[in-house]
């Protein structure tokens, strides 16, 4: 079979089919689980987690990348440059794409990232302004203070903030905590 006889579409349920026959779950990124349940039957399992994207500076990629752990271990997709981008992606279109279809922003705010001037500032800023199209009941920016630093006055006026400091666990238990709740208020009330 050539992939030039088929359309993309095609080509596609294909692939499906024969990685389900094979025996496979496939994966699909953010949509869900196929599933083979019997002869020519098929099982889809759409995806529950929470979506979260995660904005920081670059030096404090360790402490982020073991945050993103630890969101991951609890069920919750977290969305880190470092980890989803891959090889020529368009960088800016791909990480405002992803806020925008986030449930949850996490800004990571140290003093690096408060006063560097760059990417964190411009995910921040477009976070903020992604917030008003978000149900006003709805959480969606949730700062997280990896040190001691201020949090800025438009976000402290609005917004609690969570410390990951002195006591990491407990940190990321509120913030775990958090999210669930308000994903099982979102679940419940869709």
């Amino acid at each position: 079979m050539q992939n030039a006889d088929l359309s993309s579409i095609e080509f596609l349920s294909v692939l499906l089919k024969r990685c389900l026959d094979e025996g496979r779950p496939v994966h699909v990124d953010r949509l869900g689980v196929f599933t083979r349940t019997g002869a020519n039957r098929f099982e889809f399992t759409p995806a529950r987690k929470p979506r979260v994207f995660v904005a920081y500076a670059a030096e404090d990629s360790a402490i982020v990348n073991r945050l993103c752990d630890r969101l991951e271990m609890d069920g919750i997709d977290a969305w880190l440059d470092r980890r989803r981008l891959l090889p020529g992606d368009d960088w800016k279109r791909a990480i405002f794409s992803a806020i925008r279809n986030a449930d949850f922003f996490i800004a990571c705010l140290t003093r690096r990232s408060l006063t560097k001037r760059g990417t964190f500032q411009a995910e921040l800023r477009h976070a903020l302004q992604w917030a008003a199209h978000v149900p006003l009941d709805d959480l969606f920016l949730m700062p997280v203070r990896l040190e001691e630093c201020r949090v800025p006055r438009s976000i402290a006026a609005e917004v609690q903030y969570v410390d990951l400091f002195p006591d990491f666990e407990a940190g990321v238990r509120r913030l775990v905590a958090a999210i669930a709740l308000e994903w099982a208020r979102r679940l419940q009330a869709a």
